[in-house]
């Protein structure tokens, strides 16, 4: 059944009043906060076929009302504004985020950002790097006989590995080691590369290097392997002690819980659909039916690589921080539009 041109106004006010306050919301302080134009009696009327529709519940021993999970996926789709965002808090987001630093890195702060910005548990997650691409590969001398394994990849994600070496070497022999990884393993999946012999593949190029193969590649290949892991920042725990809704110290242990269980709640998130989602209540797992979850996509090259969102209850400014939540992806995809070339391929240039 549609709603009514009146019904609508009077449910978003509803919604509205009971977001900014958490207390239930009556229809006499509708009329008073509310210039509808119509009496408390016709709103509480309204407000009763509303209930009747399953768009607001009666909280026990109140007079007021409060928004159903329903009445919140009507806001979500149809009433809410995701304006821009002040000027004062975008130029802070772009100048936090200018940092020149690698997109896991960035994604991190970005949900520093969220959380401070909207006092809920922000978090931002990389998938797996399976299928993530070698961009380079470098072998840098660091101290004696230490040097460091820095792989790249073609979505920005960066892995260091620091190896003690048995065997003698030179830096030449280090850089001639590093072109050739590079040379034969670029554009290969970090999937494909490990299923590969790497010493037999390389055999021929690195002969000349001895034992150096031999002391480099299995933590190259353990490098690869960190990658294939999901990981997954959060932010803001402590904020939940804030709202309301977590003031009784047993629903502040569940939420506290959930988060805490990150291979979990990381597969949860690995699997939502892309763009900006938001699900409320019911339409999350059975431990997440008392909040809200927004996620967003961000991209490295247009490619996709990873979420931001926030985890709260289901009374959230959806509006507001759906509009934060997409600045900062669309921050984070223009800092990685262009992958910068390889030092082999600079060298080269210049």
């Amino acid at each position: 059944m549609e709603l009514s041109e009146r019904k609508l106004k009077i449910l978003q006010a509803v919604i509205a009043d009971f977001i900014s306050t958490a207390e239930p919301v009556g229809s006499r302080t509708l009329s008073k906060n509310h210039d509808m134009g119509l009496s408390p009696a016709t709103i509480r009327n309204e407000m009763s076929d509303l209930e009747d529709m399953g768009y607001l519940t009666h909280p026990h021993a109140s007079a007021g009302r409060v928004p159903s999970d329903k009445a919140y996926r009507l806001y979500v789709d149809k009433l809410m504004n995701t304006g821009d965002l002040p000027e004062d808090m975008k130029r802070r987001i772009t100048e936090e985020l200018e940092s020149g630093e690698a997109p896991d890195a960035v994604a991190k702060k970005a949900a520093e950002i969220l959380s401070d910005t909207t006092n809920l548990i922000s978090f931002a997650i990389t998938p797996s790097g399976r299928e993530s691409k070698l961009q380079y590969v470098n072998v840098l001398p660091v101290a004696d006989q230490t040097v460091v394994i820095m792989v790249v990849t073609d979505d920005g994600k960066i892995n260091n590995t620091a190896v003690r070496l048995t065997c003698d070497y030179t830096n030449e022999n280090l850089e001639l080691m590093s072109k050739v990884m590079t040379h034969n393993l670029k554009g290969k999946t970090v999937n494909d590369i490990l299923t590969m012999n790497i010493v037999q593949t390389l055999e021929t190029d690195l002969r000349s290097l001895s034992a150096l193969p031999q002391s480099v590649i299995p933590s190259f290949m353990q490098t690869l392997k960190k990658m294939l892991d999901s990981n997954l920042y959060m932010d803001g725990y402590s904020k939940v002690f804030n709202l309301p809704e977590y003031s009784d110290v047993d629903r502040a242990r569940e939420i506290l819980s959930l988060v805490e269980k990150k291979e979990h709640l990381t597969n949860v998130l690995v699997n939502r659909d892309e763009g900006l989602v938001i699900t409320i209540g019911d339409e999350n797992s059975d431990d997440m039916k008392d909040m809200a979850l927004i996620t967003a996509d961000y991209k490295v090259n247009g490619r996709l690589v990873g979420k931001l969102g926030v985890l709260g209850p289901k009374r959230m400014r959806y509006g507001e921080i759906s509009s934060v939540i997409k600045y900062l992806t669309d921050n984070i995809n223009r800092s990685f539009e262009i992958t910068d070339d390889d030092p082999e391929e600079k060298e080269q240039e210049e």
